[in-house]
């Protein structure tokens, strides 16, 4: 018959009480191995918009092959650390960009591939396309060039492997600690009735990265109109308003 072993209490002499120095030593030490882990196991989710894509077939296949040191691609954002955008952004396509990039599970990368990222390419003078991506979501890392080379692309996967290895990839961050700044910008351009699903300031409590500048005068017209959404909901509907209390809030 199997022995059931008795549940030691935490402090008892068979099961010591770790003191908070000690569990910041261990934390560190587990956070610093899995950025060595997460740095050499990335998937790739590729947004292609434009011509510049061409390269990176040979920057993937056998010619480059970057499967060969963890860079792999993957079809969705819930399963991919890396949004690697190539091409012009248009207003449109700048929506699903967003979108996509708040699907993605933190920590969670954004490389820039090509001038039109940067400063709007040879697109630079149309109403109709994105200027500096950075603007709207943070990015870790551009490619420069119309079209960059493979070479470039590698080295780019390469360095940003090492930031993350080394801890100091946390463009992420940004995003929560920043939020209304970010909001604004995208009320800017898409107007002030833009909002997405993702509850981000949930998100950014979640990580412990809510800070001052996560809410403002842009967060607060999202509330507002969370409180709205709710509100018209009639009160025949089924549990009057909780799946967009879900959604908003």
């Amino acid at each position: 018959m199997t022995e059931r072993l008795p549940t030691l209490a935490p402090g008892s002499d068979g099961c010591p009480t770790i003191d908070a120095e000690e569990k910041s030593v261990w934390r560190t030490v587990m956070d610093r191995f899995a950025d060595h882990c997460r740095s050499r196991s990335l998937f790739v989710l590729h947004y292609c918009t434009g011509c510049g894509a061409i390269e990176l077939p040979p920057t993937i296949t056998s010619r480059f092959d970057m499967e060969r040191v963890g860079v792999s691609p993957m079809v969705t954002p819930r399963q991919a650390d890396i949004l690697l955008i190539t091409g012009y952004l248009s207003i449109k396509t700048l929506k699903r960009v967003i979108l996509s990039y708040e699907q993605m599970q933190s920590p969670k990368y954004v490389l820039g591939f090509g001038s039109c990222t940067i400063n709007g390419g040879m697109y630079w003078n149309s109403y109709a396309t994105v200027k500096q991506l950075n603007q709207y979501i943070p990015v870790d890392g551009f490619i420069a060039g119309c079209m960059p080379r493979p070479e470039a692309v590698q080295q780019v996967f390469f360095d940003l492997m090492k930031r993350i290895d080394a801890g100091e990839a946390n463009a992420w961050q940004d995003y929560y600690r920043n939020y209304d700044h970010y909001l604004g910008n995208q009320m800017a351009l898409f107007g002030e009735d833009w909002h997405t699903p993702t509850d981000v300031l949930g998100e950014a409590e979640h990580y412990g990265y809510l800070g001052e500048n996560s809410r403002g005068q842009h967060t607060a017209i999202l509330e507002k109109r969370a409180d709205w959404a709710v509100d018209s909901v009639p009160e025949i509907y089924p549990e009057h308003g909780d799946n967009e209390k879900k959604l908003i809030r």
